[in-house]
């Protein structure tokens, strides 16, 4: 195992090797107008493992037709006080919806910037959660990135934020516990990375994963990688057109492989590789297309002001319909000429990744520079339905104070459902753990019904602090007459008392709430049929 801390000096020393490695290979520093460091930072020891040492009853938290579970709780379903967890990552098993898995920065104390992968499950299609722990215990770990194959294994990646390296681990059983693929750092990555993985049976690639990260941070030269035998070894990395950043990838029926990055601004490409899916040759990017999202990504809005107001996210249809292959591209943007507010925007590519629709402004509030609409992501269901879920300030006065808000899309993208919210309301400005965030992302998994969420939210309140906490949270969103989001009845503990926030009916400007818990006792289980694949 690498060891989890490391010098000043010795870290000065690794980034001046890199800066040589890239003078020597060619590879350019930092274009002038880039976010010129990483966003994940080794700078603190190890946190004293104090957490689970107090508890509250954990947060169920309703808001008309949408029930939020809190994830990160202890062995006895209770919530954790004083400990931190965001930017959580979710996977669903597609051959049987009951089984999920999350995975997230896991914070032991809000009082320390040390974080570590937590992961929880549910085997109740998100109504019940249990959290094991880390996949290392203190070890500096960060951007976790969770996905499942078409047969149910689900596969984590994790950086290791003293290396800028990461490696995968795999799940056999619904994330009850992990099983490190490839050794620490063997698996290259680099600052804000990500991964995904070919599902189509007939793919010649089927079963390869593919990574991408941020090219100058990095555990070493190139900014990409593919595994040929499921993540347990992964080949040299290779350049990207562009070296884009801070965004993700998914592969079409075909097995074409599409990267969907930027330059941390304004510019933001869908980069294509026909011949990642041939094992015989190293992997080349045959495409590249300029697409307009209508704005610049933002390092540091008023919302998250030590991170970013959203990421690059892409998806590909493979439904086998009208729509597919065709390429979508969401992204959380500061927009054009102001210097205020974000909108989720969308843009669509019918034509393989060769050109993309003009960018389309998902959030349908009136525009208001003040509001921010951030961490937009989306997700494609196997029937070809687009769900997007984004944090939401429209309805509040202070402008800070957000909510989970959710809209669709069953015309591949060219019209979009009224947008609902499906959360409380929640200050993202409390509960920071040394660290002025509460993440970079969230994401979401749709089957032929609704999607599975995981998000970060603060609902909980921590007296002896005096704020609220941050905590993952999972909650299930659907279409209008969508299939109710419960599963099929399994054994569970005995319920223990669960505090709920108030819902309201109908959304009103106001500041941050404080919740007061009430004694709530746990939902009963409902049937929910089996979801399709993920795309």
């Amino acid at each position: 195992m690498r060891s989890s801390t490391l010098s000043t000096v010795t870290l000065l020393i690794c980034f001046s090797s890199l800066a040589s490695l890239a003078t020597a290979s060619g590879q350019t520093l930092p274009p002038k107008g880039r976010f010129a460091e990483p966003l994940e930072k080794y700078e603190m020891p190890p946190a004293p493992s104090i957490y689970r040492l107090e508890a509250s009853p954990r947060m169920v938290s309703p808001y008309g037709g949408f029930i939020s579970y809190q994830v990160n709780v202890d062995s006895n379903g209770m919530n954790i006080v004083g400990d931190a967890a965001n930017e959580p990552s979710i996977s669903v098993d597609p051959t049987n919806g009951n089984k999920i898995a999350i995975g997230w920065r896991q914070f032991n104390t809000y009082t320390s910037n040390f974080r570590q992968s937590g992961y929880g499950y549910s085997t109740d299609a998100g109504i019940t959660w249990h959290f094991p722990g880390v996949l290392q215990n203190n070890v500096f770990r960060s951007d976790p990135v969770t996905n499942s194959d078409e047969t149910g294994n689900f596969f984590y990646l994790s950086l290791l934020v003293n290396t800028f390296c990461g490696d995968i681990w795999r799940s056999t059983n619904g994330g009850q516990s992990w099983t490190e693929r490839s050794a620490d750092g063997a698996a290259h990555s680099g600052d804000k990375e990500w991964f995904t993985l070919d599902r189509t049976p007939a793919s010649m690639g089927h079963g390869f994963q593919y990574q991408f990260w941020t090219e100058f941070f990095a555990c070493d030269f190139g900014g990409f990688s593919r595994s040929t035998d499921g993540g347990a070894t992964w080949q040299t990395p290779i350049s990207i057109p562009n070296s884009p950043q801070w965004g993700t990838l998914d592969v079409a029926s075909n097995g074409y492989l599409f990267i969907g990055g930027g330059d941390s601004g304004s510019s933001f490409w869908c980069i294509r590789s026909t011949n990642a899916q041939n094992p015989a040759v190293t992997p080349t990017f045959d495409q590249v297309t300029t697409v307009n999202m209508g704005g610049s990504l933002w390092y540091g809005p008023p919302v998250n002001p030590g991170g970013l107001a959203g990421q690059i996210f892409l998806a590909v249809d493979r439904s086998g319909g009208p729509t597919n292959n065709n390429v979508y591209m969401m992204a959380s943007v500061l927009p054009t000429g102001f210097s205020t507010g974000t909108d989720v925007m969308f843009a669509r590519s019918t034509d393989g990744g060769l050109s993309f629709s003009a960018p389309h402004r998902i959030n349908d509030d009136p525009i208001n520079h003040n509001k921010y609409h951030f961490f937009g992501t989306l997700a494609v269901a196997p029937n070809g339905r687009i769900d997007s879920v984004w944090m939401d300030t429209r309805n509040a006065a202070n402008n800070t104070d957000s909510q989970l808000f959710y809209a669709y899309s069953t015309d591949g993208g060219v019209s979009w459902a009224p947008n609902v919210a499906a959360s409380n309301s929640f200050t993202p400005l409390e509960g920071w753990p040394q660290q002025n965030k509460i993440g970079d992302y969230i994401t979401i998994v749709s089957d032929n019904t609704g999607g599975d969420v995981a998000y970060s939210a603060t609902f909980n309140f921590n007296p002896s602090r005096g704020q609220h906490e941050q905590d993952v949270y999972f909650v299930r969103v659907s279409p209008p007459g969508g299939a109710t989001p419960t599963p099929t009845p399994t054994a569970t503990a005995t319920p223990t008392a669960t505090p709920t926030v108030t819902p309201t009916a109908t959304p009103t400007p106001t500041s941050t709430p404080r919740v007061t818990p009430t004694p709530r006792s746990e939902p009963t289980a409902r049937p929910r049929p089996t979801p399709g694949p993920r795309p």
